[in-house]
């Protein structure tokens, strides 16, 4: 597949912006990585069901929002990139109380959403640097709460253009895992229960587009208040003046894994341009010019180095997608 390949997507019917070979560094948090073959911008929900039901079966898609958990490799991503975080962007209350919550919204916008609205709970959206779509699709969460606490149904959207809603009980979810019941589950480039590698061409077959969530009432000043007490936190522990992707590994069981990268004198670690952040052991950031490589490497180096010194296996929050080099055709 060329890179520069026409743009047989195209149809009268829709309404986005379809892009050819758009930069990542451009839609992810580290400012760093290759180019996506393609990129869809989608007017609205029913512009996407549109858009995908002209997408070919094999299509590689990777459905992005603020691309703050997301590295993509220097020789880019051979398949189609759908932007949702300027697109699934509707937010509202409903008469039940609950709040309908599209992907594309961000976890801060939620977070004041609903502390507007005199609900208590949404709060820790607000520390969390990314889209309801990620948020679904891991279980984010910080500071003691997690986004799977609060769903009452989502909205998923199939690649071929179905919209579904699901219940909690459809899935297993975890610690930073979320897995459609009866479906393999991904973990560190493998499938669960094998240690063969992934496919060539695995790739979901369906999007969480939206949500349905419950948070408790009270006062909205006091949510407020706790949200900016939060965001202090925030900026005092974390390096936000510089690229990051935020959490690089998960907490291992009854530790944190920002403890264990220090103890083993990792801070300030550097490997071209991206560093340990000195701020927040867990933190990987570009200080410049960083590329994909560079922070793939350091990974890789911080991994091996707390396995070898504590025997603690550390597992990465960050999705890592595409080629390691540039190819012309696949």
């Amino acid at each position: 597949m060329n890179m520069s390949e026409p743009s047989r997507f195209l149809t009268n019917e829709l309404r986005g912006e379809l892009r050819q070979a758009e930069s990542m560094q451009r839609h992810t948090s580290w400012r760093a990585g290759g180019v996506a073959a393609r990129m869809y911008k989608p007017a609205d929900l029913a512009d996407l069901q549109v858009f995908l039901r002209g997408v070919s079966a094999d299509e590689p898609l990777m459905a992005v929002g603020l691309g703050s958990n997301l590295l993509v490799r220097d020789g880019g991503f051979f398949g189609t990139v759908l932007l949702l975080h300027a697109a699934l962007t509707e937010l509202k209350l409903q008469d039940d109380g609950q709040i309908y919550v599209q992907a594309g919204v961000p976890g801060a916008k939620l977070a004041r959403f609903a502390a507007r609205h005199d609900r208590q709970g949404a709060e820790f959206f607000a520390g969390i640097p990314g889209t309801m779509g990620g948020m679904l699709a891991m279980n984010a969460g910080c500071y003691g709460s997690e986004t799977w606490q609060h769903v009452v149904r989502v909205q998923v959207l199939t690649r071929s253009g179905e919209l579904v809603e699901r219940t909690p009980t459809e899935y297993e979810t975890g610690y930073r895992s979320v897995v459609l019941q009866g479906k393999w589950k991904v973990e560190s480039g493998k499938l669960e229960n094998s240690d063969s590698p992934l496919p060539a061409r695995h790739f979901p077959e369906e999007f969480f587009v939206g949500a349905w969530l419950s948070f408790q009432p009270g006062d909205g000043k006091v949510a407020i208040e706790n949200i900016k007490a939060l965001l202090a936190k925030r900026i005092a522990s974390q390096p936000l003046n510089l690229p990051n992707a935020g959490s690089v590994f998960r907490n291992p069981p009854g530790d944190h894994a920002a403890r264990l990268i220090e103890q083993c004198g990792l801070k300030g670690m550097r490997i071209g341009g991206a560093q340990v952040s000195e701020k927040h052991a867990n933190f990987i950031v570009n200080t410049g010019g960083a590329t994909a490589a560079d922070i793939e490497s350091l990974i890789d180096e911080v991994r091996g180095t707390v396995a070898k010194r504590t025997g603690v296996q550390l597992h990465p929050e960050v999705k890592i997608v595409g080629e390691a080099a540039w190819v012309k055709t696949r």
